[in-house]
């Protein structure tokens, strides 16, 4: 499986909030409805709320959270 780091947007009335989080998944498109439902389930947003800017794989070297790079370095 591979990491991607996707960031973006939340739109929500008033209130622009930026994000980034680390995702693992088998494709692009995957680790992107990965963060649709994990951002709208915890901050009650919809899909049309949310804006992905860029979405790029992460070295295993360079991932920043700690338990996806165990997973991903096999330690």
């Amino acid at each position: 499986m591979k990491v991607f780091k996707v960031t973006g947007e939340i739109n929500k009335p008033n209130l622009a909030t930026p994000f980034a989080k680390e995702i693992m998944a088998e494709k692009k498109e995957h680790a992107i409805e990965k963060v649709y439902t994990e951002i709208g389930s915890k901050h009650r947003v919809k899909r049309f709320q949310i804006k992905i800017i860029e979405t790029i794989e992460v070295p295993p070297d360079q991932i920043k959270d700690e338990i996806l790079k165990k997973i991903a370095l096999g330690a």
